[in-house]
């Protein structure tokens, strides 16, 4: 009985089994509300922070660890 998931290809002597196969399901969201994270224009220590105009989390050079306090450091 063939497997409805394989197609096999055979050539004279040589014979080659190719497997199909389907994606499976996807891990959960980022966020329980469907919110994304936009890290297109992260730098070194960017920190993610919720920007509530555009409804996204960001990693940015707007907020880094530097930027935190005046002078911080951590």
């Amino acid at each position: 009985m063939s497997n409805p998931n394989q197609v096999v290809v055979s050539q004279v002597s040589d014979v080659t089994t190719v497997e199909l196969t389907t994606q499976g399901p996807q891990g959960p969201a980022f966020a329980a509300s469907g919110t994304t994270l936009d890290d297109s224009a992260k730098v070194d220590d960017s920190i993610v922070y919720f920007d509530s105009s555009s409804g996204t989390f960001k990693a940015d050079s707007t907020t880094t660890k530097l930027t935190l306090v005046d002078g911080g450091n951590f």
